[in-house]
């Protein structure tokens, strides 16, 4: 029999909203064998090659920051069945070691990022789409606890990286295909509701 390809689903949102605590709830909720995830915080272009805004400060919101070519074509190996095995992108975070990442090709696939609807190379292989939403303002909040807890950024350069290149970011690339997906998850208080519905969802497609 014939072995079927594997089921994608496309998570975005905006930075803060909470899309990686989402994606691990489910990657906790079954096995190795079943699910597994491509994240687009992996294919950042060097630091040294990022564009620099008018203060010279590296911009990593914009859609050219990421090597989007290099994405799909990794997308695609999985889809064909291929087994992935990257290098974690840790260039903007002193404080974490790079470790070796496998992906293999499960029956369901997760693919996360700021720019996966924005870009019609990765939407036209996505199966499901799904959009994490949460007030702006309890956006900016996890933004600042995690860039000063994980990356040690001082709440100045936070702020600042938040209003000129995060917010443009999202109103440019990621709201403006709201509208395009078939599930919107909310995130302001808890997205456990969410979480569940898609959980069964993927269980559906695994048997």
């Amino acid at each position: 029999m014939e072995k079927k390809e594997p089921y994608i689903i496309g998570i975005t949102g905006g930075s803060g909203s909470g899309k990686t605590s989402f994606v691990q709830d489910l990657l906790q909720s079954f096995s190795e064998d079943e699910i597994a995830i491509l994240t687009m915080d992996n294919y950042y272009f060097p630091r040294e090659d990022q564009k620099e805004d008018d203060q010279g400060i590296r911009n990593f919101d914009l859609v050219t920051a990421i090597d989007i070519d290099s994405f799909v074509a990794d997308l695609k190996r999985i889809i064909a069945g291929e087994t992935l095995i990257k290098q974690e992108y840790v260039f903007n975070n002193d404080k974490k070691q790079s470790s070796e990442i496998v992906v293999k090709s499960t029956p369901v696939i997760l693919v996360e990022g700021l720019f996966v609807m924005s870009k019609p190379a990765i939407r036209s292989l996505l199966n499901l789409s799904v959009f994490i939403h949460a007030k702006e303002n309890l956006k900016l909040i996890r933004r600042i606890k995690r860039d000063k807890t994980e990356r040690n950024y001082p709440l100045e350069d936070v702020l600042y990286r938040y209003e000129n290149h995060v917010l443009p970011s999202f109103e440019s690339y990621i709201k403006p295909y709201v509208d395009d997906v078939d599930l919107i998850i909310n995130n302001n208080t808890g997205f456990e509701n969410g979480a569940t519905v898609l959980k069964q969802f993927i269980q559906s497609k695994l048997y």
